[in-house]
């Protein structure tokens, strides 16, 4: 049954096939409502049995017959290949015999050919060397019959003739064939000529194969160099018409590289020749008619075209590095830019400086005349006199203060002047010098920058600005100084910039690095130390407190006559001072950076910390006036946080304790001393300050501070 089944589509399912043969049948118990019949069922298995059984029979003879004709049909097969094998090893056999035949036969003919050639070679030079002698007769005889040198159209046939014949002349002795000799070499002069001016001919028309033609038949002529002289001249005819003579040469070589590879065997020494004459024609004249109608006269316009065609001639160069101009095209194109430029930059850098010098000192002075001021000298004193004269706090070198009227004497647009022209000398010093020369030049010219930026312009109006700083006790004193310190320092900051984006590239790998950062260094030392000079300036705003408070404190503020009647919560002269304070410490924020704020602060706010002191000290306190005093203090105090030092704030704070002495009741008086603001204090200057009450000499109170 399973073998029957296999052969169908679908697997053979025993349960499934059971099943269906019961269902199939009656009685078989699978259909509801009918009664089992075990026997009818086990009769119609029997039967299906049995027609299984001579179905498989069936079946298996035909298997049997269909493999018996399969292997009668592979024996056949097998038979066949045998004899295909056989066949295929005799034509195997037969091409190997063919080919050994074939390769004989070749080795034959290459050597019946090499025979042949053999006895050909000698027998073609025969033939020439008759022909040649047939033509040197007839220059022997003076008449040329042959038809190659009177058909013009047989000119390159004449050329390798007489070419050869001049070759010949030149080994005879002159006193015999003198005469020959000469008929020949006229003879080769003329179809020379003829040639180039085919060739001349030719270019004019456009004609790339008959140039070509032409061209090879000249590179064994002497005048070849003259063919090539003559194909450079013409190209050039007409390509130089635009004012750009730098963009008209690219598009010329350009045009010429395409050509020349078709006309010439030798291209690129061609297209290096073209190249070399546009150099030393072409760029070298118009190079020198634009810098010599300034060399002496105009400076800045020379300086500007030397820069400028430099430029443009090493840009030509390096679109002229793309064509093929032989081995060392570098060394090359290098040496024609030398060969135009050499005696412009043997002496560009004194040019330089020297126009560098001029228009800086003229720009400064342009400024100050505009200012309608008259420059003064300055102290020539070194870092160490400067330092010297801030520790005895002498008398600045301008002598006695002077009247700036409130101008600081430095100017942002002189500063983007100077700084331009210098970074064009950078640039112009970069393109133009040397390599070997270029640290050495950038120095130089960092040198100007600094004598007439940071010395003439800068340190002069520091200077001024200290000679301009007014006496402590002077009255409405304006503290311009701070605007100076403010726009040097904004300057500097531009200075150091251009020193860094400029400089620093010029000379990072050279010992001129370590150089110039010193002088730089000296540079900032020597203006920090005029900033530390101008500290006289918080002399002056200390002064202006103390004529402040003297001018708007009054005796009765603390010790009012009506005790119950005090409408303020601060004194007026503590208003002003405040008001005062706050806009100096935004003018120092404002001027300054970096730790110098703090350092200038915190010195200021130690001065102003020991003038309210000191004036506190000036005063006797009733009851109500020690709480308006206290009350002083604490604005002080909201006033020293703007400082945003730690060490005023907490001078403050102790000056706001001391002031509670002054209020406080007798009988707390060493409570309040040993407390953790006072504990530490000279007990002197808590006495100090109880002092100043006005019952301080009641003897209740005596007793409880001793």
């Amino acid at each position: 049954v399973r073998r029957f089944l296999f052969c169908g589509q679908e697997p053979f399912v025993a349960d499934e096939y059971i099943e269906r043969l019961a269902w199939r049948t009656p009685g078989g118990g699978s259909r509801g409502g009918e009664a089992f019949d075990p026997k009818r069922l086990l009769e119609e298995f029997v039967n299906h049995i049995q027609e299984l059984q001579v179905m498989d029979e069936r079946i298996q003879r035909k298997v049997e017959k269909l493999e018996q004709q399969c292997q009668k049909e592979a024996k056949e097969f097998a038979k066949k290949v045998q004899e295909l094998q056989k066949s295929n090893q005799v034509a195997f056999q037969h091409f190997q015999e063919l080919d050994e035949h074939i390769s004989y036969v070749a080795t034959k003919v290459c050597h019946l050919g090499d025979q042949l050639e053999g006895v050909n070679t000698p027998r073609q030079r025969a033939v020439e060397a008759q022909k040649l002698m047939k033509y040197f007769n007839e220059f022997l005889d003076g008449e040329l019959k042959s038809d190659v040198f009177t058909n013009s159209e047989k000119i390159k046939e004449a050329a390798d003739i007489i070419q050869k014949l001049h070759l010949i002349a030149q080994e005879l002795p002159f006193d015999r064939f003198s005469e020959v000799k000469s008929k020949i070499a006229s003879k080769y002069h003329d179809l020379e000529c003829q040639l180039i001016q085919e060739f001349t001919s030719a270019q004019r028309r456009g004609e790339i194969s008959r140039m070509r033609e032409v061209a090879a038949v000249l590179l064994h002529f002497k005048g070849y160099s003259h063919c090539v002289d003559v194909y450079i001249k013409q190209c050039q005819e007409g390509a130089f018409l635009r004012n750009d003579v730098f963009e008209d040469a690219a598009i010329l070589c350009q045009r010429v590289n395409k050509q020349v590879g078709e006309i010439f065997s030798n291209p690129e020494t061609v297209l290096a020749k073209l190249i070399q004459n546009i150099f030393e024609v072409k760029l070298q004249g118009y190079v020198k008619d634009q810098l010599e109608e300034h060399r002496k006269s105009d400076a800045e316009q020379y300086l500007k075209n030397l820069y400028d065609l430099y430029t443009r001639t090493t840009n030509l160069s390096s679109k002229l590095m793309e064509f093929n101009l032989g081995t060392d095209k570098q060394t090359f194109l290098s040496k024609l830019i030398k060969s135009i430029f050499i005696s412009y930059l043997e002496n560009y850098i004194e040019v330089e400086i020297g126009y560098l010098k001029s228009r800086s000192a003229m720009i400064l002075q342009r400024y100050y005349d505009s200012k309608n001021h008259q420059k003064r000298s300055i102290g020539t004193g070194g870092i160490q006199d400067l330092k010297e004269r801030l520790r005895q706090r002498t008398n600045l070198p301008l002598g006695p203060s002077i009247d700036t009227h409130g101008e600081t004497f430095l100017s942002q647009e002189v500063v983007v002047n100077l700084l331009q022209e210098t970074k064009q000398a950078f640039e112009r010093c970069h393109r133009l010098s040397d390599p070997s020369d270029l640290p050495k030049n950038a120095f130089r010219i960092f040198s100007m920058l600094v004598e007439f930026l940071c010395t003439e312009h800068i340190d002069y109006a520091l200077e001024t600005g200290l000679a301009g700083i007014p006496s402590s006790d002077s009255k409405n004193a304006n503290l311009y100084f701070l605007d100076v310190v403010h726009q040097a320092n904004t300057i500097f900051h531009l200075f150091d910039k251009q020193f860094n984006d400029h400089l620093m590239p010029l000379i990072s790998s050279s010992p001129k690095l370590s150089e110039c950062l010193q002088k730089k260094k000296d540079i900032i030392e020597q203006m920090e130390v005029k900033l530390d000079m101008g500290i006289d300036t918080l002399n002056c705003m200390i002064g202006q407190m103390k004529h402040i408070l003297a001018a708007e404190q009054k005796k009765t503020d603390f010790k009012p006559e009506d005790e119950n009647n005090v409408l303020i919560q601060y004194t007026n002269a503590c208003v002003k001072v405040c008001g005062y304070v706050r806009k100096q410490v935004e003018k120092i924020r404002n001027s300054m950076d970096g730790k110098n704020v703090d350092t200038v602060l915190m010195e200021l706010g130690v001065r102003f910390h020991r003038l309210i002191y000191e004036h506190l000290q000036q005063y006797s306190y009733s009851c109500m006036g020690g709480m308006l005093a206290i009350c002083d203090v604490a604005e002080y105090r909201k006033c020293a946080k703007d400082f945003k030092i730690a060490l005023v704030l907490q001078l403050f704070d102790t000056l706001h304790a001391l002031c509670n002495l002054l209020v406080v009741a007798p009988d707390n008086l060493k409570q309040v001393c040993s407390g953790e603001q006072l504990a530490n204090l000279d007990k002197n200057i808590l006495h100090s300050f109880v002092q100043l009450r006005v019952d301080y000499r009641s003897a209740r109170l005596a007793r409880h501070f001793s």
